[in-house]
């Protein structure tokens, strides 16, 4: 019984963690994309701070996170 609350208890330590970590960089965009008035950083930033409040998936979540995160790099408008 301890060890799935604790099992449990991980899995939504790292899910914070992952959640606070993509909405940092995601501010970190959105503030320079509003500043600059860049769409895809403003955009990425947007999604990077509100989507890890609906995937529970950590596996998953990393994933877009990294994606989202790399997407201003190589797609210029």
């Amino acid at each position: 019984m301890i060890e799935k609350y604790i099992e449990i208890q991980a899995m939504n330590t790292t899910q914070l963690l992952l959640g606070l970590i993509f909405s940092c960089i995601g501010l970190g965009y959105f503030l320079y994309g509003k500043k600059q008035k860049v769409i895809v950083p403003f955009v990425c930033g947007l999604v990077l701070m509100i989507f890890p409040y609906f995937v529970e998936n950590i596996t998953l979540l990393s994933i877009m996170g990294i994606l989202l995160s790399i997407i201003p790099y190589f797609v210029r408008l």
